[in-house]
């Protein structure tokens, strides 16, 4: 891991420096290609013949929604059943700092950047008004495979150089300014105004970058707050876009979600939802801070545990037919990967990652991942959960870089998709589901900021009233 300011010059991108190794030499599926090049008439048309309730004309509006902030997106989704066997991709998390390009086969063999340089071209250069006259960055704190991706497709796409810094929470402080109107970056003593930031900051960033800023920042930090990087504000945008919604027939399907719990009151939570549960800490990501609880031992397992942040959210638990959290709303279930030589079926979880266009929302990098352990019927004693129905791969290492298990990395490439159990219906289901999500957290985001983009502290206090949070904020 790179960990100094480096200068990208244009012309200096290598693709085996932006991808991994098996993503690098993979050819795509031809469903998935397919699927990514139909137009959204003709998604709109499949979709509303297969859900006839729901009005094209709808449709149509909410694909072509142009967001205000919330411009790349990447949501997390599982592949799910129930017990009448109606399959469902279910949203557990929508993620403002996605990762996706390096693990995309590329679409067109002939564009070597990829889905690098289609967000750029496609998403930022769009968003630039005006000339862009001061310096240029990507700031980021992980993923330095793909952060440098970006900065390199920006550096061609401007032909200029760009700025690539990294910026952890112990780095510090006097390398960036964020006092004043503009964000600016001290090269070598001398202190430069940046015009435009692409922000790779994936830990709380909020304590790092203004909330309002001249800079031009892509994502700017209120989409983390709206639900980007808060995964309790997030359960309330999708039910404040769910009451909208429901007059079109749509909804942003998610496991039941009880928010604003606080520590004491988890067990409860945990009964009502017949001793199955996940518990998620609502600001952490890269799959930190999220307790899959199944029995006895790992609820205590977590009540013993100390935490910076005094509000939880409790979700029902996905797992096995035989063992899953029931709700009012029945059981949901994983479909699972088809079952290998050895008959073995994984949990596995689908991110879709879109970009904002001219156009609307659209899908820009698709990839799968499986969990360590195979999905059985029944639970073994003594046998952590989370090795059954974790499917991150980011981990910290003891130096406190960032790693990846790319060996649970399923791609959207001619062996492995077939494996995924997953048709064209569900890639339609998957995007919409993102996009739903998206909209959701771009409205929050527009209603926690005032006409001159000040933060509304008292608003957002109400809907998320946790001291440790709202401390680091400020």
């Amino acid at each position: 891991m790179i960990k100094y300011t480096e200068i990208i010059e244009p012309n200096t991108f290598e693709s085996e420096n932006h991808w991994y190794e098996k993503s690098l030499n993979a050819t795509i599926h031809p469903m998935v290609s397919y699927f990514l090049n139909l137009t959204n008439d003709r998604i709109v048309k499949r979709y509303c013949h297969l859900n006839p309730k729901v009005n094209s004309n709808d449709l149509k509006e909410i694909l072509s929604y142009n967001p205000k902030y919330y411009h790349l997106s990447g949501a997390d989704l599982l592949h799910v059943t129930t017990e009448k066997g109606k399959r469902q991709m279910v949203i557990i998390e929508n993620n403002s700092c996605p990762s996706g390009q390096k693990s995309m086969p590329l679409l067109n063999e002939f564009k070597e950047q990829g889905g690098y340089r289609k967000f750029m071209e496609h998403t930022i250069k769009p968003l630039l008004k005006k000339k862009i006259n001061n310096a240029v960055a990507v700031i980021y704190d992980k993923n330095y495979m793909e952060a440098s991706g970006y900065a390199h497709a920006m550096s061609d796409m401007l032909n200029k150089k760009v700025y690539l810094v990294p910026y952890y929470n112990d780095l510090d402080k006097n390398h960036i300014d964020i006092s004043g109107d503009f964000i600016r970056l001290n090269i070598n003593g001398e202190w430069i105004q940046l015009d435009l930031v692409f922000r790779y900051l994936t830990q709380k960033p909020w304590n790092r970058l203004p909330i309002s800023s001249k800079t031009k920042i892509i994502n700017p930090t209120i989409v983390c707050l709206a639900g980007g990087r808060n995964k309790l504000i997030a359960s309330k945008a999708y039910s404040f876009y769910n009451s909208e919604l429901q007059q079109k027939n749509l909804k942003i399907i998610t496991p039941h979600t009880i928010w604003d719990v606080n520590k004491n009151e988890v067990p409860l939570w945990v009964d009502n939802l017949g001793g199955k549960a996940v518990v998620k800490i609502p600001y952490s990501n890269a799959g930190q801070g999220v307790f899959t609880i199944v029995n006895q031992e790992e609820l205590d397992n977590f009540m013993k545990m100390d935490f910076d942040y005094n509000k939880f959210i409790v979700q029902s638990l996905v797992g096995n037919y035989n063992w899953s959290s029931t709700t009012s709303e029945g059981k949901y279930y994983h479909v699972g990967t088809v079952p290998n030589q050895k008959g073995q079926s994984f949990v596995l979880d689908f991110r879709m990652m879109i970009h904002a266009t001219k156009e609307g929302y659209k899908p820009i990098s698709i990839y799968s991942r499986r969990a360590k352990a195979p999905l059985k019927d029944t639970l073994q004693d003594g046998k952590a959960s989370w090795d059954i129905l974790g499917t991150n791969l980011s981990y910290k290492k003891e130096n406190g870089d960032w790693g990846s298990d790319t060996n649970r990395l399923l791609l959207m490439e001619r062996k492995e998709f077939n494996n995924l159990g997953i048709g064209l219906d569900d890639l339609i289901e998957a995007y919409i589901q993102t996009v739903l999500t998206s909209i959701a957290i771009d409205k929050m985001a527009i209603q926690l900021l005032n006409k001159k983009g000040g933060f509304k502290h008292k608003l957002f206090k109400s809907l998320n009233d946790d001291d440790s949070l709202i401390k680091e904020i400020i």
